[in-house]
């Protein structure tokens, strides 16, 4: 089993030594490279990424071509354009990889026989799904009300290396404020 598996699973999910095996080749190894778009606005999700190195990007792209991120999947976390995914229908974002990224992969019908077959897969998803809903949750509160320097403070304190890691523009795009805005923030250190 590869190692990002073993580490998302672990303390989660009991498997036996068949489950275990199951599990292990249900996932498949993916190498992105840095802005690949994993999956077009427009296409269906046929994946769930499992994120081993690097960093996913959900966004959405308006007719203006400007994006606006949904949200991001680093190391150890799980993501996809999730209602696509779900529902097997054009998906309104787009994923992207941000950095070069090591993926594991699992399919649609693959999650599907997981479901279906190994004990406690349901629980361990729904688990996954709760603390990424209210993550969610939380930051859209976060938009609608607290001011951009307490945004920006909020996320330099829970995950100072996704300041360092990605791009101003997207880290803007993130926090629901112009460049320009986060430029003056970072200035006043």
């Amino acid at each position: 089993m590869h190692p990002a598996l073993h580490s998302f699973l672990h303390g989660k999910i009991t498997l036996s030594a068949e489950h275990e095996a199951l599990v292990a080749r249900t996932f498949q190894v993916k190498s992105a490279r840095r802005n690949e778009i994993l999956v077009p606005k427009g296409a269906v999700a046929k994946h769930l990424y499992l994120v081993a190195k690097g960093c996913l990007r959900v966004f959405l792209l308006d007719d203006h071509g400007r994006e606006s991120t949904r949200f991001m999947v680093f190391e150890g976390r799980m993501g996809t354009a999730f209602p696509s995914f779900i529902r097997q229908q054009p998906s309104a974002a787009a994923v992207q990889s941000l950095e070069a990224s090591e993926l594991l992969t699992l399919s649609y019908a693959a999650r599907q026989v997981l479901c279906r077959e190994v004990p406690g897969w349901e629980t361990l998803e729904r688990h996954a799904l709760e603390r990424e809903y209210i993550a969610a949750i939380e930051r859209i509160e976060g938009f609608l009300t607290l001011p951009a320097t307490a945004r920006y403070e909020a996320l330099r304190q829970q995950s100072p290396a996704l300041v360092q890691r990605l791009p101003a523009k997207i880290i803007a795009d993130y926090l629901g404020i112009s460049p320009e805005t986060l430029s003056r923030l970072k200035a006043r250190g």
